[in-house]
């Protein structure tokens, strides 16, 4: 959700990966937004001199301690390959879950550390029109369980990214560690439920599941009304929990779509704390696998001042797919 994505980034500011290596530098989606094709084959940058010379020690998953000599120079994109995972291999245009280390090579200094010793993994869509250049090299054509270094200047790595928001120059150099995790789900496998009468009728596309929302002729209830069209068995969302979901907004009025993560080609994850109450009220409680329906009225949205397409008295329509939650 456009204003409750704004939210987040302030909180997750401290995030490289999260707030500030998404390739489109708005940081806002809009209605308009298409998914991007990734490309067919993977580039397999190799490894060299200046990549081979991070030093990485550390368990897979845990804190890494690296150690490189700054400045480091770097001419070119590098990829070192400090432990090679066994499992699936990450395919160009995939989604996969990492936990990265960021640091600006000419001064040493860490920029970021996420997802590593338990705490919330970062998603990654391997399209360099998703994410910048230099993580997409860093992870494509890789299995799970693989620790990764990426070294090259700054620029190359980052690509139209503004290096000024990364607290980067031009003339820098950037290094990556990441850590494989694992290749998240994508739509929800939970069993289908028959939700209660009154709720907009949901039918799902068979290749990717994004729903169609059709609104009934009627008007929208005056409370936050949430049901589960399907139940899933997985971990139960906690307050505070950072999820990864799919989900789909559109108006009770028109049944216009106003914000898809379907639509940009990749789920989105944030802490349930940082998007509008209704929407909230319909990630607590609910088990991972599910697919649920809220029926969020002003007062629970974007209340009188409205948001964009969203005016003061719009009553908002979700439907969520809960692919995974961490805390």
């Amino acid at each position: 959700m456009r204003t409750s994505l704004k939210a987040l980034t302030a909180t997750a500011s401290a995030a490289l990966l999260v707030s500030g290596l998404a390739a489109c530098s708005s940081g806002e989606p809009t209605a308009s937004s298409t998914p991007t094709a990734a490309a067919a084959t993977c580039q397999n940058v190799k490894s060299g001199a200046t990549s081979d010379s991070v030093k990485v020690a550390g368990d897979f998953g845990k804190t890494p301690t690296v150690t490189f000599g700054s400045p480091l120079k770097a001419k070119d994109l590098e990829r070192t390959v400090v432990v090679k995972g066994k499992g699936a291999v990450v395919k160009a245009g995939s989604n996969v879950d990492i936990a990265l280390a960021a640091y600006n090579g000419t001064t040493g200094k860490e920029l970021s550390a996420q997802g590593f010793d338990g705490s919330a993994t970062a998603m990654l869509k391997v399209d360099d029109k998703a994410f910048v250049p230099g993580l997409v090299r860093a992870v494509e054509c890789l299995p799970l369980g693989s620790r990764v270094v990426l070294t090259g200047p700054a620029g190359s790595a980052v690509g139209e990214q503004n290096l000024s928001q990364l607290n980067l120059t031009d003339k820098d150099s950037i290094v990556f560690v990441a850590d494989l995790v694992d290749l998240p789900q994508t739509r929800a496998n939970g069993k289908s439920v028959t939700p209660p009468a009154g709720f907009p009728k949901v039918t799902l596309d068979a290749k990717t599941g994004e729903p169609n929302i059709t609104i009934p002729k009627a008007d929208p209830p005056k409370e936050t009304k949430i049901a589960v069209l399907k139940q899933g068995d997985g971990e139960t969302v906690q307050s505070g929990d950072t999820v990864t979901v799919q989900y789909k907004g559109v108006l009770w009025r028109n049944g216009q779509m106003f914000d898809s993560s379907w639509s940009r080609g990749t789920p989105a994850s944030f802490q349930t704390t940082g998007v509008v109450k209704g929407f909230q009220q319909a990630l607590e409680g609910q088990k991972v696998g599910s697919q649920v329906i809220a029926i969020v009225p002003p007062a629970d949205g974007y209340g009188d001042k409205g948001s964009g397409d969203i005016k003061a008295t719009d009553t908002m329509v979700f439907v969520i797919d809960i692919l995974k939650t961490t805390r």
